[in-house]
């Protein structure tokens, strides 16, 4: 075995134009591969980040039926009280559960005295929000990122249509689950930058505003945003925490709850899928390249050593040989092209991330991408790369060894 090693490399060496050709072809297919997993994923996860933590949670809980009506938002669909504490008591038992806050989400009319507009407004608990979804406040452009009683947080597109600016008093009315109506006077506490652009009318106010607001004679909860520890783990959490209430039933006998990541919840989870169908893409763009290169050298190794094979076929060399060290060169080929492209690929990464490459992101402004390369990524391509190039080396060294030794010896 280490001898075919030796004559594999020392074949290799004898046409080193052509070994280094083919070598550098697969290293620049494995260079591209690794930037584009990296930044390319480097990306995905800083764009579901500033989703999940500025606005949506990791999970969200709700009544079943819901997410189905939540363009509507449905005061009749809301969690009481005694189904909240089941979800409290669920999610105080989770390990992988890090915090949570309960919203109450409701529709009304917004006044500046002089203009009237539609609003959608969430109340919460700031402390809690603010742990569930921590980049919320960095959403603040004007005003102060605390939150309190009597205060909105009102979204940029409301305040700049409406000329509104923060300390301005504005008065919110809504219609409650019986239909009355009522309303209440805010002060504005701050500006609110949307998170994928300037649109959006969601504005925040205390839950007990919300709940004074609606008449309510106790909090009813429209969702519980849950923020996990780990957010690998989210699709666990979601299967375990989704069995500990399917238990629930409402009185027509169907779940009274339903459970939902981020991803049934954002538009923006087809992006992210997008994103894995071109890494996929280019995954194969890789095994062609190292497919077409080690076939195409190793075909030509083949027909310019006809009679170096006859010879060896004729002295006694088993076919079995004569595969295996053909084999053994596209083994080299591949080890060589993806141990040269892994150094080159995550040198250029570490220059990436030294330069500080910074972009925009809805309106948050010069987010700076944080490439990284994970090392199952490293091994995947390595071993891919190795694996294709004895693949494409299969079918020239079953040619080489299966010629009849008089025949290769007449060769010219």
């Amino acid at each position: 075995m280490v001898n075919l090693f030796k004559m594999a490399v020392r074949n290799l060496l004898r046409y080193r134009r052509r070994t280094l050709l083919t070598a550098s072809l697969i290293t620049i297919g494995v260079v591209f591969v690794l930037v584009f997993l990296s930044v390319s994923g480097s990306f995905k996860a800083m764009m579901i980040g500033q989703i999940t933590d500025s606005m949506l949670g990791h999970l969200q809980i709700h009544r079943q039926g819901y997410v189905a009506s939540i363009d509507n938002l449905p005061l009749n669909l809301n969690l009481k009280p005694p189904e909240v504490r089941k979800v409290s008591e669920a999610l105080d038992g989770m390990p992988g559960v890090e915090t949570y806050s309960p919203r109450i989400k409701f529709g009304g009319m917004f006044s500046n005295f002089t203009e009237t507009t539609n609003i959608r407004l969430n109340g919460i608990i700031p402390e809690r929000e603010f742990k569930t979804v921590p980049l919320l406040p960095s959403r603040i452009s004007e005003g102060k990122k605390t939150l309190v009683k009597g205060e909105m947080l009102l979204p940029a597109l409301l305040a700049r249509g409406m000329n509104v600016k923060v300390g301005d008093p504005v008065v919110v009315v809504a219609t409650n689950q019986d239909g009355s109506v009522n309303g209440k006077q805010f002060i504005v506490a701050g500006i609110l930058e949307g998170v994928t652009g300037p649109g959006g009318r969601d504005g925040y106010i205390h839950l007990d505003d919300a709940v004074e607001t609606l008449r309510m004679r106790e909090p009813e909860i429209s969702e519980i945003a849950v923020r996990l520890k780990d957010f690998g783990r989210l699709s666990d959490v979601h299967n375990r925490l989704s069995g500990l209430l399917a238990g629930e039933k409402n009185p027509q006998g169907k779940p009274l709850f339903e459970v939902h990541t981020w991803e049934a919840l954002s538009p923006f989870f087809n992006v992210a899928r997008m994103i894995d169908v071109m890494t996929f893409f280019i995954k194969l763009m890789l095994i062609a390249i190292v497919l077409i290169s080690i076939m195409n050298v190793m075909i030509m190794a083949v027909y310019e050593r006809v009679r170096e094979i006859g010879t060896m076929a004729a002295i006694g060399t088993l076919p079995g040989r004569i595969l295996s060290l053909f084999l053994f060169e596209g083994f080299c080929l591949g080890i060589l092209g993806a141990v040269v492209g892994c150094i080159a690929g995550s040198l250029l990464l570490w220059i990436l991330n030294l330069s500080r490459v910074t972009f925009d992101f809805g309106q948050q402004k010069g987010l700076v991408l944080a490439v990284s390369l994970r090392p199952e990524d490293l091994l995947t391509i390595s071993v891919t790369v190795i694996l294709v190039s004895v693949a494409a080396s299969l079918q020239p060294a079953w040619k080489a060894s299966r010629m009849e030794p008089i025949e290769a010896l007449r060769h010219v």
